[in-house]
């Protein structure tokens, strides 16, 4: 017998208690219920109110715990609007769908007027082919005659709706009882829906902790310490992740750990430790008092390998190609597909976020920054040195020469394989929030690495 699933598309913007109730009426009909946050929608500007990786991010916080659930962020990642029926196409083999509306665009299915045969692609044949989950939503009753072929109507007590939540935070009144805590507290931190640009970083407290420890093994120092703070574990409901180790740790527990939606406090027992907080300032009890966090995006990587395929990976701090064997890379770069260099030959040629413009890309001649709103790319050749890029930019490294000069491309370090080409952007649904302390935040940390001798 095919499972049986449920197709939650929206806006969710931002997602509040209201959508977790119509989840939780119809979680026993159904063996699996997908959430799908939509891109931009032409008709819908609203959806445009706060970049897509807000939007991402409360989802998540959102439906996290909930049981048979799933949120696909495809469609905030490619800045797509997945019509219904395409959807349909997309999850069909996984089991029986059903799509989730409410009773507002059912109004007048007796004459065939409803909004899904004006307005949706397809409509006519969506009515009479799909099946739908329908949830009753307050203020639209509906006539059992104008129900679609396949139905199921779930009868729901309250309402609620994203634009009271907005509308709340524009007038700066509490929001408390229509979100979840988690996006309440993320939405006051990074001020959004309040009529201004949000804000990239905040002060932050994170007080009683229950802490998801990821550490070096390798490293006796860093074992000595989880075990000081292992006191505060709580692994099935963390509210902050501690790294300790070094800047390679906490790109691992990034990379294994960044859709959980929690804080990540570096302590450092390795060298320079950027990403990281010295041990000696995180206190015994780990409450973390005003301190500064900062939310940092990663970048969405695209690789084109040998067998005409595409795969896609996510970087914190860069994404490079680099010769495979012994002679130097031959790529044509385009910027937002456009051809910016024709031919560039070398080792090889990265693109940074500011994290990584303190690592491999200083290393190849790019001055670090600590702005988020920039990429840098940087190439091994003598006769070009680096270019900063908008955050929206998109870079690409096409191989020209795939067989007499092979490249391979790497995320963060660990390979991703040989390569006929790299794309490169930043995610728009992928970012962490890195905690640090008052006086040693990435700003500090980068005039630090300037001026080593503090002039």
């Amino acid at each position: 017998m095919p499972k049986k699933i449920a197709i939650f598309g929206g806006s969710f913007n931002p997602p509040g208690i209201h959508h977790r109730k119509v989840i939780k009426r119809i979680i026993d009909f159904f063996d699996e219920i997908i959430v799908v946050p939509c891109g931009p929608r032409p008709e819908k500007q609203t959806t445009n109110d706060v970049e897509p990786i807000h939007r991402a991010v409360m989802c998540d916080m959102t439906f996290r715990d909930l049981p048979k659930v799933r949120v696909e962020l495809f469609d905030l990642e490619q800045a797509t609007f997945t019509r219904t029926h395409l959807l349909e196409e997309r999850f069909k083999e996984r089991g029986e769908l059903w799509h989730l509306i409410g009773t507002d665009i059912i109004q007048r299915g007796d004459d065939g007027l409803t909004f899904i045969h004006r307005d949706w692609e397809n409509g006519p044949e969506i009515w009479e082919k799909l099946k739908f989950a329908i949830v009753k939503r307050s203020g639209f009753e509906y006539d059992a005659k104008g129900l679609p072929p396949q139905n199921e109507v779930f009868d729901l007590e309250g309402s609620g709706s994203s634009s009271a939540i907005r509308e709340r935070m524009f007038k700066h009144q509490p929001i408390d009882d229509l979100v979840v805590p988690e996006v309440a507290e993320y939405i006051k931190r990074y001020g959004l829906y309040q009529g201004r640009f949000p804000s990239k970083r905040a002060l932050v407290s994170l007080e009683s902790p229950k802490l998801l420890i990821v550490k070096d093994e390798y490293n006796p120092k860093a074992e000595e310490l989880s075990r000081r703070f292992e006191r505060f574990v709580d692994e099935q409901n963390p509210n902050m992740i501690a790294v300790i180790g070094g800047d390679g740790t906490m790109l691992r527990a990034i990379r294994e750990n960044w859709r959980k939606r929690l804080p990540f406090v570096g302590i450092n027992t390795g060298h320079r430790g950027f990403l990281m907080n010295s041990r000696n300032e995180i206190p015994e009890n780990f409450f973390l008092r005003d301190w500064i966090i900062q939310q940092a995006p990663l970048l969405y990587v695209e690789t084109l390998g040998k067998d005409g395929k595409w795969k896609s990976s996510l970087a914190f701090n860069d994404a490079w190609v680099e010769r495979a064997e012994g002679f130097p890379v031959c790529v044509e770069v385009k910027i937002n597909n456009k051809v910016r260099i024709p031919r560039l030959e070398g080792d090889g040629i990265l693109l940074a976020t500011s994290a990584g413009s303190t690592a491999y890309a200083e290393k190849m001649g790019a001055i670090p920054f600590h702005n988020y709103s920039n990429l840098v790319l940087v190439g091994s050749h003598a006769n070009w040195g680096s270019a900063n890029l908008s955050i929206d930019d998109e870079a690409e490294f096409k191989s020209l020469e795939t067989e007499r000069r092979p490249m391979r491309a790497f995320a963060d370090g660990v390979l991703l394989g040989e390569a006929l080409s790299m794309k490169a952007r930043t995610s728009r649904i992928a970012a962490v929030e890195l905690v640090f302390s008052p006086n040693n935040d990435i700003a500090e940390k980068l005039l630090q690495i300037q001026f080593p001798d503090g002039r």
